[in-house]
């Protein structure tokens, strides 16, 4: 089989060395055609240079496309696989220490909360564009998949706005698979699960293990386990309050809604510290800029380590590679997708965008109706939803009053802020942020006036209630194994009990 796959933001190590590894696991992808495209010439030049070694390695003649010029990546292009970070670590740390003078502490912001939004602004105005080169060179048929975050309000506006059939993908229902399975001591395979709602807040709404419903057994299978009692608190919480597993981790889960983080001296109750997927401040920030600087500084040494290798054994569990498969060689697929509802969860918006079972096969893309969630999660969820609708139409319309709304609506940032300090917080996060939102050239010029005027909201040199200090590369090196990990996977909260 012959046809061509695009990565954008193949920049990003974690992300492009993995899913090419799978993609090319493949028999029948031998000779599929690879281009990689990045903005940042360094980072594309490393990990081209990296996953090229592999591809010889493993006896394979293909030739990666590598080039700053999306648009020629692009041409005739069947798959387009998306792992973009626009504004980089530097936009990403505004996201996280402006709100914090504000009192609004996130572990992550890259789905929803005031990061998350800022997130979606960047990203929606590049996905645009990146969407009309799509529609101009790519294959007729192309199909993105979108790994970016914020997942729904990217994927949301390329399906509204930019013309392209996207589909979003995310590996946290597998990973929360895994812990349910784990609390019961049976394998993830010999457990069937159904998980719907929207991404980062989908529920597990059937468990069964040999046609047995595991459910009313889960609360106290999570209470009693030795781990995860102390590291998934926000998690086990919500299933004990909505009766429902949900995927996210407990740092993520805690800064989507409105109780857990809120009043500073409450937060480490909730959290822990032994791996920064818990609830750490700023957590996600730390490991992305420490395993930035270590690939940097070490990348020499990983062209010296063994190549990965296309074995079924090493394939990963990221969907990309297996839907890619399933649509070429008729082998169904059975994952979890983001797409518009269209009806499939009934007690959601249909212009939303959902997570439920989906397969791929010779078919196409195939997702079966869900019905109604339960109405406790779906309650969680339809108040996302309406973050995330007020955004993408901010960002699409460069409308700032729209985006002011989101802040509003926004479950942790309305817990914490009032309507005046949110104002405040906006005009802050635009100007910071200005060279990567064009859409709001207008907005931006009176927020500076605003800011400029002197008349201003007090606020306070806050580092969070639980920030860590980001480890230098000297300090990287006691441990190359962990700084090797935390650098080349792209789920950094994979080994989620680690000690720091």
């Amino acid at each position: 089989m012959s046809f061509k796959v695009t990565f954008i933001g193949a920049g990003s190590i974690g992300f492009t060395r993995g899913l090419l590894r799978d993609l090319l696991t493949v028999p029948e992808f031998r000779d599929v055609s690879i281009a990689f495209t990045d903005i940042n010439e360094h980072n594309l030049q490393m990990v081209t240079e990296l996953c090229q070694r592999d591809i010889e390695e493993n006896g394979l003649n293909i030739r990666i496309q590598s080039t700053t010029d999306r648009r020629e990546a692009l041409k005739d292009a069947k798959y387009v696989l998306c792992t973009i970070r626009v504004g980089g670590l530097e936009a990403f740390a505004t996201d996280v220490d402006i709100p914090l003078k504000y009192g609004i502490d996130q572990c992550v912001g890259d789905t929803l909360c005031a990061g998350g939004i800022m997130y979606g602004q960047r990203g929606i105005a590049v996905m645009m564009d990146i969407c009309k080169d799509i529609r101009e060179l790519a294959h007729p048929d192309v199909l993105l998949l979108n790994y970016a975050n914020p997942m729904a309000m990217l994927t949301w506006a390329c399906n509204k706005y930019g013309g392209v059939r996207t589909i979003g993908l995310c590996h946290g229902v597998q990973h929360g698979h895994e812990q349910i399975a784990n609390v019961y001591g049976l394998k993830k395979e010999e457990v069937d699960i159904i998980c719907a709602g929207i991404n980062h807040q989908t529920w597990y709404i059937q468990i069964r293990h040999n046609g047995k419903d595991l459910t009313p057994g889960l609360l106290e299978a999570f209470e009693k386990h030795p781990d995860y009692a102390r590291t998934e608190k926000v998690r086990i919480d919500m299933l004990r309050r909505f009766g429902y597993y949900s995927t996210e981790s407990n740092g993520h889960l805690s800064e989507y809604v409105p109780w857990y983080r809120k009043r500073p001296d409450e937060i480490k109750e909730w959290i822990d510290l032994g791996s920064w997927i818990n609830g750490e401040t700023g957590g996600y920030l730390r490991v992305c800029t420490e395993g930035r600087n270590w690939f940097e500084t070490d990348f020499p040494n990983w062209m010296k380590e063994p190549a990965l290798e296309y074995k079924p054994a090493r394939r990963g569990q990221e969907h990309g590679s297996y839907i890619i498969e399933g649509l070429e060689t008729g082998r169904v697929y059975r994952g979890h997708f983001n797409t518009v509802n269209r009806g499939i969860i009934s007690n959601l918006p249909d212009d939303a965008i959902i997570e439920a079972p989906g397969y791929a096969d010779g078919n196409g893309i195939s997702m079966p109706v869900v019905g109604e969630l339960p109405l406790g999660p779906a309650a969680v969820c339809n108040a996302s939803i309406s973050v995330q609708r007020l955004a993408v139409e901010a960002a699409i319309h460069g409308d700032d009053k729209l985006l002011r709304q989101a802040f509003m609506m926004d479950p942790l940032v309305g817990a914490v802020c009032n309507p005046k300090e949110i104002w405040q917080l906006v005009d802050e996060m635009l100007v910071a942020q200005e060279a990567w939102l064009p859409q709001y050239t207008e907005a931006i010029a009176a927020a500076k006036e605003r800011l400029a005027s002197g008349d201003l909201i007090p606020v306070r040199a806050y580092e969070g209630a639980a920030r860590l200090k980001v480890k230098t590369v000297e300090e990287m090196k006691l441990d190359r194994e962990a700084a090797n990990r935390n650098a080349g996977e792209a789920d950094k909260g994979k080994e989620r009990a680690r000690k720091r």
